[in-house]
Protein backbone atom coordinates (compact mmCIF):
# COMPACT_ATOMS: atom_id res chain seq x y z
CA UNK A 1 0.00 0.00 0.00
CA UNK A 2 1.45 3.96 -1.13
CA UNK A 3 -0.92 5.45 0.37
CA UNK A 4 -3.94 4.94 3.19
CA UNK A 5 -6.09 7.74 4.05
CA UNK A 6 -8.66 6.81 6.41
CA UNK A 7 -11.55 8.67 7.91
CA UNK A 8 -9.77 12.12 8.13
CA UNK A 9 -12.07 15.18 9.89
CA UNK A 10 -10.51 18.61 10.28
CA UNK A 11 -12.36 21.70 10.66
CA UNK A 12 -11.24 25.55 10.90
CA UNK A 13 -13.68 26.73 13.89
CA UNK A 14 -16.62 25.79 13.09
CA UNK A 15 -16.16 25.13 9.54
CA UNK A 16 -16.02 21.51 8.89
CA UNK A 17 -13.86 21.36 5.90
CA UNK A 18 -13.06 17.63 5.77
CA UNK A 19 -15.72 15.01 6.55
CA UNK A 20 -14.10 11.95 7.18
CA UNK A 21 -12.51 11.34 3.87
CA UNK A 22 -11.43 7.78 2.69
CA UNK A 23 -8.94 6.76 0.05
CA UNK A 24 -6.09 4.13 -0.90
CA UNK A 25 -3.55 4.11 -3.68
CA UNK A 26 -2.28 0.67 -3.92
CA UNK A 27 0.17 1.15 -6.90
CA UNK A 28 1.93 3.77 -9.02
CA UNK A 29 -0.69 5.55 -10.44
CA UNK A 30 -1.31 9.01 -11.60
CA UNK A 31 -4.87 10.19 -9.37
CA UNK A 32 -6.22 13.66 -9.37
CA UNK A 33 -7.70 15.50 -6.89
CA UNK A 34 -10.58 18.06 -8.22
CA UNK A 35 -12.70 20.68 -6.54
CA UNK A 36 -13.59 24.15 -6.40
CA UNK A 37 -11.13 26.76 -4.61
CA UNK A 38 -11.78 26.26 -0.61
CA UNK A 39 -12.79 22.84 -0.80
CA UNK A 40 -10.01 21.84 1.19
CA UNK A 41 -7.64 20.28 -1.41
CA UNK A 42 -4.34 21.88 0.03
CA UNK A 43 -5.93 21.41 3.69
CA UNK A 44 -6.04 17.42 2.69
CA UNK A 45 -2.71 17.47 1.10
CA UNK A 46 -1.00 19.56 3.97
CA UNK A 47 -2.51 16.35 6.33
CA UNK A 48 -1.26 13.90 4.33
CA UNK A 49 2.33 14.93 4.35
CA UNK A 50 1.71 16.12 8.43
CA UNK A 51 2.18 19.59 7.99
CA UNK A 52 -1.48 20.07 9.23
CA UNK A 53 -2.82 17.69 12.21
CA UNK A 54 -6.26 16.01 11.51
CA UNK A 55 -8.81 16.50 14.15
CA UNK A 56 -9.49 12.54 13.75
CA UNK A 57 -8.07 10.33 11.07
CA UNK A 58 -4.56 8.09 9.97
CA UNK A 59 -2.66 8.41 7.35
CA UNK A 60 -0.27 5.74 6.74
CA UNK A 61 2.40 6.01 3.60
CA UNK A 62 4.24 3.07 2.43
CA UNK A 63 3.14 1.17 5.61
CA UNK A 64 4.32 4.16 8.08
CA UNK A 65 2.66 6.70 10.09
CA UNK A 66 2.69 9.99 8.12
CA UNK A 67 4.53 11.26 11.34
CA UNK A 68 7.32 9.21 10.74
CA UNK A 69 10.07 11.42 9.31
CA UNK A 70 12.21 8.28 7.28
CA UNK A 71 8.49 8.67 4.75
CA UNK A 72 10.50 11.87 3.56
CA UNK A 73 12.65 9.88 1.94
CA UNK A 74 10.39 7.80 -0.32
CA UNK A 75 7.86 10.82 -0.74
CA UNK A 76 7.89 14.39 -1.78
CA UNK A 77 5.44 17.00 -1.92
CA UNK A 78 5.30 20.38 -4.36
CA UNK A 79 3.55 23.24 -3.50
CA UNK A 80 3.12 26.33 -3.96
CA UNK A 81 6.18 28.96 -5.14
CA UNK A 82 5.61 30.27 -1.51
CA UNK A 83 7.92 28.15 -0.68
CA UNK A 84 10.95 29.13 -2.42
CA UNK A 85 13.63 31.53 -1.31
CA UNK A 86 13.66 34.83 -3.81
CA UNK A 87 17.91 35.64 -3.14
CA UNK A 88 18.63 31.80 -3.24
CA UNK A 89 19.75 29.84 -6.74
CA UNK A 90 17.80 27.43 -8.43
CA UNK A 91 20.69 25.01 -7.37
CA UNK A 92 21.12 26.26 -4.07
CA UNK A 93 17.48 24.66 -3.68
CA UNK A 94 18.14 21.40 -5.17
CA UNK A 95 21.65 21.45 -3.45
CA UNK A 96 20.07 21.41 0.40
CA UNK A 97 17.58 18.25 -0.61
CA UNK A 98 20.65 16.38 -1.60
CA UNK A 99 22.37 17.62 1.44
CA UNK A 100 19.19 16.71 4.07
CA UNK A 101 18.56 13.75 1.63
CA UNK A 102 22.53 12.70 0.79
CA UNK A 103 22.03 12.50 -3.20
CA UNK A 104 24.55 12.86 -4.77
CA UNK A 105 25.14 15.77 -7.36
CA UNK A 106 25.00 13.63 -10.25
CA UNK A 107 21.66 13.03 -9.25
CA UNK A 108 20.75 17.21 -8.82
CA UNK A 109 22.45 17.50 -12.32
CA UNK A 110 20.51 14.88 -14.00
CA UNK A 111 16.85 16.16 -12.31
CA UNK A 112 17.70 19.61 -13.74
CA UNK A 113 18.20 18.53 -17.26
CA UNK A 114 15.22 15.91 -17.29
CA UNK A 115 12.81 18.96 -15.89
CA UNK A 116 14.67 21.91 -18.31
CA UNK A 117 15.75 23.95 -16.16
CA UNK A 118 19.62 23.92 -16.52
CA UNK A 119 19.63 27.05 -18.37
CA UNK A 120 18.64 28.95 -15.18
CA UNK A 121 19.89 27.09 -13.06
CA UNK A 122 22.18 29.19 -11.22
CA UNK A 123 19.55 32.48 -11.24
CA UNK A 124 18.61 33.76 -8.13
CA UNK A 125 14.89 33.19 -7.89
CA UNK A 126 13.73 36.82 -7.61
CA UNK A 127 14.81 36.45 -11.46
CA UNK A 128 12.73 33.73 -12.46
CA UNK A 129 9.11 33.82 -14.20
CA UNK A 130 5.60 31.86 -12.85
CA UNK A 131 6.89 29.59 -15.59
CA UNK A 132 10.37 28.83 -13.95
CA UNK A 133 9.37 28.68 -10.29
CA UNK A 134 6.95 25.87 -11.63
CA UNK A 135 10.06 23.96 -12.98
CA UNK A 136 11.97 24.67 -10.44
CA UNK A 137 9.20 23.68 -7.80
CA UNK A 138 8.43 20.28 -9.98
CA UNK A 139 12.46 19.58 -10.23
CA UNK A 140 12.30 19.38 -6.02
CA UNK A 141 9.58 17.24 -5.95
CA UNK A 142 11.02 14.37 -7.94
CA UNK A 143 15.15 15.08 -7.23
CA UNK A 144 14.90 12.15 -4.64
CA UNK A 145 13.21 9.95 -7.08
CA UNK A 146 10.02 8.96 -4.63
CA UNK A 147 7.34 6.48 -4.74
CA UNK A 148 4.75 8.84 -3.82
CA UNK A 149 4.58 12.60 -4.92
CA UNK A 150 2.17 15.11 -4.45
CA UNK A 151 2.03 17.65 -6.05
CA UNK A 152 -0.13 20.80 -5.58
CA UNK A 153 -0.91 22.46 -8.96
CA UNK A 154 1.64 21.20 -11.12
CA UNK A 155 1.02 22.56 -14.10
CA UNK A 156 0.10 26.19 -12.89
CA UNK A 157 1.62 29.38 -15.25
CA UNK A 158 3.16 26.61 -18.02
CA UNK A 159 2.79 27.71 -21.07
CA UNK A 160 1.46 25.11 -23.78
CA UNK A 161 5.15 23.54 -24.28
CA UNK A 162 6.19 23.40 -20.83
CA UNK A 163 2.82 21.75 -19.88
CA UNK A 164 3.19 18.82 -22.64
CA UNK A 165 6.46 18.23 -20.99
CA UNK A 166 5.02 18.07 -17.56
CA UNK A 167 2.65 15.80 -18.98
CA UNK A 168 4.56 13.56 -20.30
CA UNK A 169 7.16 13.56 -17.10
CA UNK A 170 3.84 12.51 -15.21
CA UNK A 171 3.75 9.79 -17.34
CA UNK A 172 7.24 8.60 -16.94
CA UNK A 173 7.31 8.64 -13.30
CA UNK A 174 3.99 6.88 -13.25
CA UNK A 175 5.62 3.50 -15.75
CA UNK A 176 8.91 4.34 -13.18
CA UNK A 177 7.31 3.28 -10.15
CA UNK A 178 5.97 6.86 -8.66
CA UNK A 179 2.13 7.37 -7.51
CA UNK A 180 1.07 10.72 -7.91
CA UNK A 181 -1.82 12.05 -6.41
CA UNK A 182 -1.60 16.21 -8.09
CA UNK A 183 -4.63 18.93 -7.65
CA UNK A 184 -5.02 21.27 -10.76
CA UNK A 185 -7.97 23.33 -12.23
CA UNK A 186 -6.56 22.27 -16.06
CA UNK A 187 -9.06 19.22 -16.56
CA UNK A 188 -8.38 18.74 -20.13
CA UNK A 189 -4.36 18.08 -18.85
CA UNK A 190 -5.82 15.48 -16.18
CA UNK A 191 -7.80 14.14 -18.68
CA UNK A 192 -4.48 13.39 -20.76
CA UNK A 193 -2.86 11.64 -17.66
CA UNK A 194 -5.34 9.89 -15.49
CA UNK A 195 -8.64 9.07 -15.53
CA UNK A 196 -9.25 7.99 -11.51
CA UNK A 197 -10.49 11.64 -10.09
CA UNK A 198 -11.20 12.54 -6.62
CA UNK A 199 -14.10 15.11 -6.03
CA UNK A 200 -14.21 16.85 -3.39
CA UNK A 201 -17.01 18.56 -2.34
CA UNK A 202 -18.21 20.03 0.93
CA UNK A 203 -15.95 18.39 2.89
CA UNK A 204 -16.62 14.77 1.41
CA UNK A 205 -14.82 12.92 -1.26
CA UNK A 206 -16.45 11.35 -4.55
CA UNK A 207 -13.99 8.73 -6.13
CA UNK A 208 -14.82 7.66 -9.75
CA UNK A 209 -12.68 6.04 -12.58
CA UNK A 210 -13.68 8.27 -15.17
CA UNK A 211 -13.00 5.44 -17.81
CA UNK A 212 -16.49 3.89 -16.21
CA UNK A 213 -18.17 6.32 -18.41
CA UNK A 214 -18.35 6.45 -21.93
CA UNK A 215 -16.28 9.01 -23.53
CA UNK A 216 -17.76 9.49 -26.85
CA UNK A 217 -20.67 10.90 -27.40
CA UNK A 218 -22.43 12.66 -30.89
CA UNK A 219 -24.44 15.82 -30.99
CA UNK A 220 -26.86 15.82 -34.50
CA UNK A 221 -28.31 18.52 -36.15
CA UNK A 222 -31.64 17.73 -38.05
CA UNK A 223 -34.38 19.73 -39.91
CA UNK A 224 -36.93 18.43 -37.56
CA UNK A 225 -35.64 17.95 -34.11
CA UNK A 226 -38.97 17.29 -32.18
CA UNK A 227 -40.22 14.84 -34.96
CA UNK A 228 -36.57 13.07 -35.07
CA UNK A 229 -36.66 12.48 -30.47
CA UNK A 230 -40.00 11.20 -30.83
CA UNK A 231 -39.34 8.67 -33.61
CA UNK A 232 -35.96 7.85 -31.66
CA UNK A 233 -37.52 7.41 -28.30
CA UNK A 234 -40.74 5.02 -29.97
CA UNK A 235 -38.05 2.61 -30.53
CA UNK A 236 -36.38 2.92 -27.20
CA UNK A 237 -33.41 4.97 -28.19
CA UNK A 238 -32.45 7.16 -25.63
CA UNK A 239 -32.03 10.74 -26.53
CA UNK A 240 -31.81 14.53 -25.38
CA UNK A 241 -32.75 18.00 -26.75
CA UNK A 242 -29.92 20.83 -26.25
CA UNK A 243 -29.75 23.62 -27.70
CA UNK A 244 -31.93 22.12 -30.48
CA UNK A 245 -29.90 18.92 -31.30
CA UNK A 246 -29.78 15.46 -30.38
CA UNK A 247 -27.41 14.53 -27.87
CA UNK A 248 -26.12 10.55 -28.26
CA UNK A 249 -23.69 8.25 -26.34
CA UNK A 250 -22.15 5.58 -28.16
CA UNK A 251 -22.54 2.93 -25.72
CA UNK A 252 -26.53 3.53 -26.25
CA UNK A 253 -26.58 2.89 -30.06
CA UNK A 254 -24.98 2.79 -33.26
CA UNK A 255 -24.77 5.44 -35.46
CA UNK A 256 -25.25 3.45 -38.71
CA UNK A 257 -29.48 2.37 -36.87
CA UNK A 258 -29.94 5.82 -35.91
CA UNK A 259 -29.19 7.41 -39.67
CA UNK A 260 -31.60 4.73 -40.92
CA UNK A 261 -34.24 5.43 -38.62
CA UNK A 262 -34.11 9.26 -39.46
CA UNK A 263 -33.93 8.00 -43.35
CA UNK A 264 -36.73 6.29 -42.58
CA UNK A 265 -38.91 9.68 -41.54
CA UNK A 266 -37.64 11.32 -43.60
CA UNK A 267 -35.70 13.54 -41.21
CA UNK A 268 -32.81 15.26 -42.71
CA UNK A 269 -29.13 15.20 -41.02
CA UNK A 270 -27.43 18.93 -41.54
CA UNK A 271 -24.42 18.11 -39.48
CA UNK A 272 -22.67 15.44 -36.83
CA UNK A 273 -20.28 16.33 -34.14
CA UNK A 274 -18.54 14.13 -32.09
CA UNK A 275 -17.60 15.20 -28.61
CA UNK A 276 -15.89 13.79 -25.61
CA UNK A 277 -17.06 13.55 -22.49
CA UNK A 278 -14.40 14.49 -19.31
CA UNK A 279 -14.02 15.20 -15.90
CA UNK A 280 -14.84 19.03 -17.02
CA UNK A 281 -18.38 17.81 -17.69
CA UNK A 282 -18.18 15.60 -14.94
CA UNK A 283 -17.17 18.35 -12.38
CA UNK A 284 -20.28 20.58 -14.01
CA UNK A 285 -22.40 17.73 -13.39
CA UNK A 286 -20.99 17.56 -9.76
CA UNK A 287 -20.84 20.74 -8.46
CA UNK A 288 -23.65 21.51 -10.13
CA UNK A 289 -25.08 24.47 -7.65
CA UNK A 290 -21.50 26.00 -7.56
CA UNK A 291 -21.61 26.60 -11.60
CA UNK A 292 -25.25 27.98 -11.43
CA UNK A 293 -23.93 30.03 -8.59
CA UNK A 294 -21.27 31.55 -10.41
CA UNK A 295 -21.34 33.78 -13.57
CA UNK A 296 -17.45 32.64 -14.49
CA UNK A 297 -16.29 29.19 -13.16
CA UNK A 298 -12.89 28.21 -12.18
CA UNK A 299 -12.28 24.76 -13.55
Amino acid sequence: MILSVKDVYKSYGKEQVLKGITFEIEEPQIIALVGPNGSGKSTLMNIITNLLPADKGEVTVLGKNNRDPNIFREISFMQDNTVLYEYLTGYDHLQFICDVQGLPKKQLLDTADRIGITSYLNKKVKNYSLGMKQHLLLAMAVINKPKLAILDEPLNGLDPTSAIRVRNLLLALRDEGTAILLSSHNLAEIDRVTSSILFLKKGNLIQENMAEFEQVRYQIAVNDVVKAEKALAAVGIPVEVVDGRLHLYRKDVGLDRVFYLLDQEQIVIDDIEKKVFGSEERYRKIFTEETKSNELVEV
